[in-house]
This record gives structure tokens, C-alpha cells and sequence, in this order.
């Protein structure tokens, strides 16, 4: 299977960017970078080997650290930074 196609992979939970409130827009954000990994990296037993390796790496926690703050921006965003 090819896992850019896995249709049980929901990039979008919801299909839906729109939260209540920020905290909701940041816990969305971590659960979607965390969709990327698992679509990057299908097998979880390789995923599970990694851990070890960004886990210990100063470097690769802050690239993880951008990449949900990327997808934070993007739905706050989507929220109009939940201007009411």
C-alpha cells in the first residue's frame, strides 16, 4: 500500500481546521504533524526504532517543534486567531 494514498489516514480530522479556542488549534496542530510522521514512516515498528534517535537529538526536537508550530499557524489562521 502505498502510504501517501492510505485513505485510513485522515490528514484533516474532521475535515476541519476550526477549533473553540487556541488550546483545542495547538492540540489539533501536534495531532496533525503527528499524521504527517505516520505517513511519512507507515511502519510503526521503524517509527517506534526512530523514537530513540530524534529523542535524543536537540536538532531534530526543534525541527519537530517547527513543524508543529507551521501547522498551528496555519490553523490559527483558519480560525482568524479566534478573533470573536
Amino acid at each position: 500500500m502505498n502510504a501517501v494514498t492510505d485513505p485510513e489516514i485522515t490528514l484533516v480530522p474532521n475535515n476541519s481546521l476550526l477549533t473553540a479556542t487556541p488550546e483545542e488549534g495547538r492540540q489539533l496542530a501536534v495531532k496533525m504533524a503527528r499524521l504527517i510522521i505516520k505517513l511519512t514512516q507507515p511502519d510503526e515498528e521503524k517509527r517506534n526504532q526512530l523514537r530513540d534517535v530524534y529523542g535524543n537529538d536537540a536538532m531534530m526536537l526543534i525541527a519537530v517543534g517547527q513543524t508543529v508550530a507551521t501547522e498551528f499557524a496555519t490553523i490559527a489562521a483558519a480560525n482568524n486567531y479566534w478573533r470573536k
